[in-house]
């Protein structure tokens, strides 16, 4: 069972692990990168269903040709040509995650991908940003009845919105929404983390990130933010590929997730008054004491009655309306004003 719904609803961030094309065109670098992942503690491994043909076409127009940035120079169907995973080996795949313990997930590009997901027994669907706008392609993942992980990279209010719509007139309400931003790698200026508490109470779904920039410091404020989520691109040291200059590597994907659920812990749930470990410290709360010998009838003033620490007397609040009146039983230095003496003040 696809676990991402009970790791939220018990409090804990949920990790995913992206593999993309960072296998560098080996199985065996893909299979490694599962068992990686799994052991740096990452809940989830994700890939990509996609072929060149299913996602593009071959045509060498302008339309077609990438200019700066990563990928500069590329067709894009060479591009996806080289960074596909291929689909005879997503169930071994699959089968590797389970084997680590982790789940399975993918995103599929046109509805062929997510029949073949189907038939593999994939659990849950990722739509990546740039087909947030596909919506028959949503609607058809959507129909599946399985959780839907979408990336909102690029997109606007009404396009998030438009994408939500899509799955609950498809009767399916388990929608995760990843603020993401479609930049490799994505600059920190352009993150707007902040957006996490709005998309919460303005989709009223569940939102994490799906996080392309460097290091691992916006997905620690986006937990800090509300984010349950957290999506990385992962890779093997050594292993190039068109998406490994963007990607984590292993030991620092691992100091990730335990930052992120470290920032989880310390983020908590609204809390006031004392935390249990705090409770042995209340008695080092100031109160009223008597600081000089108070005799009956002697007048109470901040001479003989001060705020100091520990609390064993009642609150300094009291102390303004207690100045002037007469003590109607003696104190020595050291004894705390109890409620008994300030009550018989009147």
């Amino acid at each position: 069972m696809f676990r991402v719904f009970e790791k939220i609803n018990n409090g804990e961030v949920y990790v995913i692990a992206e593999m993309s094309a960072n296998h560098g065109g080996s199985i065996e670098n893909a299979l490694e990168i599962v068992r990686q992942a799994a052991k740096a503690g990452a809940d989830c491994l994700k890939i990509q269903t996609y072929t060149a043909d299913s996602i593009t076409i071959d045509c060498d127009s302008e339309d077609f040709q990438i200019h700066g940035g990563l990928w500069d120079g590329y067709k894009l169907y060479d591009l996806y040509t080289d960074a596909e995973t291929p689909y005879e080996w997503q169930a071994r795949i699959k089968e590797e995650c389970e084997k680590c313990g982790m789940d399975f997930l993918s995103t599929p590009f046109d509805n062929a991908a997510v029949d073949f997901l189907e038939d593999i027994g994939c659990e849950a669907y990722k739509i990546a940003s740039f087909e947030l706008v596909d919506i028959p392609l949503i609607e058809y993942a959507a129909s599946k009845g399985k959780p839907i992980i979408m990336s909102c990279g690029m997109a606007s209010v009404d396009e998030i919105q438009d994408a939500v719509d899509a799955c609950k007139r498809m009767g399916n309400d388990q929608i995760v929404l990843l603020k993401c931003c479609s930049e490799y790698p994505a600059n920190w200026k352009d993150m707007h983390i902040a957006n996490i508490p709005d998309m919460i109470n303005r989709f009223g779904v569940k939102v994490g990130l799906s996080d392309h920039s460097a290091g691992n410091i916006a997905s620690v404020v986006a937990v800090s933010m509300g984010a349950c989520v957290i999506e990385k691109h992962v890779k093997l040291e050594g292993v190039e590929s068109a998406d490994s200059e963007f990607s984590m590597s292993m030991d620092d994907f691992a100091d990730m997730v335990k930052a992120v659920r470290d920032a989880k812990l310390i983020s908590g749930n609204v809390q006031y008054g004392p935390t249990e470990g705090e409770q042995g410290n209340l008695k080092f709360r100031r109160s009223l004491f008597a600081v000089k010998d108070i005799n009956i009838g002697e007048e109470i003033t901040t001479e003989n009655v001060r705020s100091i620490r520990p609390s064993s007397g009642i609150r300094p609040k009291y102390l303004k309306t207690m100045l002037g009146r007469k003590a109607k039983f003696n104190l020595k230095t050291g004894q705390p004003i109890t409620q008994e003496f300030y009550d018989e003040l009147w």
